[in-house]
This record gives C-alpha cells, structure tokens and sequence, in this order.
C-alpha cells in the first residue's frame, strides 16, 4: 500500500505534493489512501469502459451529448477539471492544442468540468470560464461528479486516452508530461490507421495563468482559507468557525502562515469580509501568487489593493491588478495578483479589500 501511494503522489505533481507535506497528518493525506483505486483503475485499463460515464452529465457546452455509444472508435482525451483550479489553467493550453492539432486526425478531446466549489457549480460561470479560456471541445458540465465517479477520477487535472474499444490506454494527473502525453495521442491514432503524421513540434507558448509553474522555486503549498481545510491561520483570535470575529495580524509571519485584519466570518468554503475595509496577509515563497476570490451574494464589484514588502508591486504585479497594486473583483475566479521576476526568496503580500463582502477561497502559487 506505501508503495502505491507514493506512485499516485509522484504522478500529481509537485504543487499537489507540497500542499500535502506541509499539512502535516490531515484529510489531504487521508486523500492519498482514497485515491489509490486509481492504481487498481490503470492494472484494469484493458477492460474498463468508463465512457458509459458520459450519461451523468447534466448539460454539454460546445456541442450536442456525447456517450460511450456515439463515440465509438472514436479516439477520445477526458480532461477532468474545474474552472478556478491553477493546476487545470495550466494544463488547458495543452489540452487546447491537441484538439486543435488533431481533430481532423479523428481524435475527440472532452472536457468534464466538475466543481470544486459551490461557484463552479454555476453554468453561467462555466459557460463564461469557457470563453475566457478559448475552449472550442465539447465540456460535459459534472455537478454531481457522476462521470468523476465513472472514472473513480480522484484529481484536478486528469487526463484520460481512450481508444476505439472503450478501453483507457494511457492517463496522467496533474501538470506536465505534455510531451509523453501527446506521444501517447499520436501512437493510438495511428494504431487506429490514421496515416503517417507530421513530426511533433512545440505548441504552447502558455501565459499569464497558464505559464507553467516554477518547480525550483515554489516552497508555498495552495492554502485554503475556508475552515474545512485551512491550514497555517495566525491571527491571534484564533479561527473562529460561521461567526463574525474581529481579527488581528500578528507582526510577523513565518513562510506559509496567513492572517486576517478586520471583521470576518470564516465559513467552511471561505473567508467573508463583514466591514467595508479589511486585508488577508500571507508570507510565501514562490515566483506566482493567485488567489481565489469572488464578490459575495450582491455581486457587486469590490476594490482592493495588494502590497508586496508593504510596497506597490510595480514590475511584480499579476495580470489583475496594476502597478501600484489596485484591482477589481467583479466574478468568481482565480485572480493572479504577483509574478516575480530574478531571485525569488520569502515574501511577505497584503491585500486589503476596500469594500465589504469578498469571499476568499484559497491561494495558489506557481
């Protein structure tokens, strides 16, 4: 059983594995025990027929319902993702160019959008993170993680290479492995008959988001700030759970601690700002800082700033905000609020909201 879990934990990625190590004995590391049906799922691939799956979607984007049926002998990529999901945004510009390069080599790629957040279970918000994103493949929207289930799918992202019989012939989770996994792709095509395919070429030139992470230089773990699985809370007070509490910072954080100023509730998916001004406070150490924020059940816009080293951001500042720190919360989303650029060491970030209500999911770093 050890040996399995540390396959699946060597096949996630770094990001996910740091996030469990620094969390020390928690769900996250109960999560490695739970996923390892996936092993069992990759000694079985030559029979199992997950497709049937498909039938759990409640809508489809970009195209009518596809199933096991209507895709027979079809050559099929299942990318298991969600919307605010940094590891997904990643891995999208990939998915992107494969169904670009080889839909008219008869290869179908299907994205199966399941939620990580009560948000993402919006379809308008899906609806629009698909154009955002430039997704032209069919997505199967997955509230209620039916076809997840189908797959005995366990991570954000998955990828899935499914041949004419139905049968799963290749799989990776998480990020990286572009190159193996379009190999895999044009090795199935062509054993299904598809001619002889011009050499593999460099296709992505990802931004933004989408950049691939900085595995050198990335210390951060993603932390959550809803109490369900917050980790590494250091105002004083104390993590009070569904009550409003006025916190404090304490004047020094060591790497990975957070806190809050202000009058917040934490509730169990995010913090909630309750007065028109209050700020979260992280210490950190990687070249990316996101965070995971929406405006609250108004909807209306909310201002804020973020200061690096208690200064503006200048060349620093992510593409949400500007030089001198300002941005807007206007939907629910992941926000890249700093890129560093040369040496990258422990930094300490503010974001103080000007306006009451943001919900604070989670930071991601890259």
């Amino acid at each position: 059983m050890l040996t399995l879990a540390g396959v699946a934990l060597a096949a996630i990625g770094t990001e996910t594995l740091a996030r469990w190590s620094e969390t020390g004995t928690t769900q996250w590391e109960q999560a490695i025990l739970d996923r390892l049906p996936i092993a069992q799922t990759a000694r079985n691939a030559e029979t199992a027929t997950p497709l049937t799956a498909l039938t759990g979607a409640t809508t489809w984007l970009n195209g009518p319902p596809l199933s096991a049926t209507s895709l027979s002998g079809k050559i099929v990529l299942v990318d298991f993702w969600t919307y605010s999901c940094i590891n997904c945004l990643r891995a999208i510009p990939h998915v992107r160019a494969w169904d670009a390069a080889y839909r008219d080599k008869e290869l179908v790629v299907i994205g199966v959008h399941t939620p990580e957040f009560a948000f993402e279970r919006l379809t308008d918000n899906v609806i629009r993170a698909v154009g955002d994103l430039r997704i032209g493949h069919p997505v199967a929207i997955n509230n209620d993680h039916a076809i997840w289930s189908g797959f005995a799918n366990r991570y954000w992202p998955a990828l899935y290479l499914i041949d004419g019989s139905g049968r799963v012939r290749y799989q990776h989770f998480g990020e990286g492995a572009t190159e193996r996994t379009e190999q895999a792709i044009r090795d199935l095509l062509q054993e299904a008959g598809t001619p002889a395919l011009a050499p593999m070429e460099p296709r992505v030139a990802a931004t933004g988001a989408e950049a691939a992470t900085d595995f050198a230089n990335i210390k951060s773990p993603e932390t959550y700030l809803g109490y369900a699985r917050a980790a590494g809370f250091a105002s004083p007070e104390g993590l009070q759970k569904n009550r409003r509490e006025t916190y404090d910072a304490p004047p020094t954080l060591v790497l990975n601690q957070w806190a809050l100023r202000g009058e917040w509730t934490i509730a169990e998916e995010y913090t909630r700002l309750e007065t028109p001004s209050g700020g979260i406070v992280m210490r950190f150490h990687a070249r990316d800082l996101h965070l995971v924020l929406g405006p609250g059940l108004t909807g209306a816009a909310i201002r804020f700033r973020v200061l690096l080293d208690g200064a503006p951001p200048g060349p620093t500042a992510g593409q949400d905000i500007d030089a001198q720190g300002y941005g807007m919360v206007r939907e629910h989303r992941l926000y890249p609020l700093i890129r560093q650029t040369g040496e990258i060491r422990d930094r300490d970030v503010s974001i103080e909201f000007l306006d009451p209500g943001i919900q604070a999911f989670a930071f991601t770093f890259g």
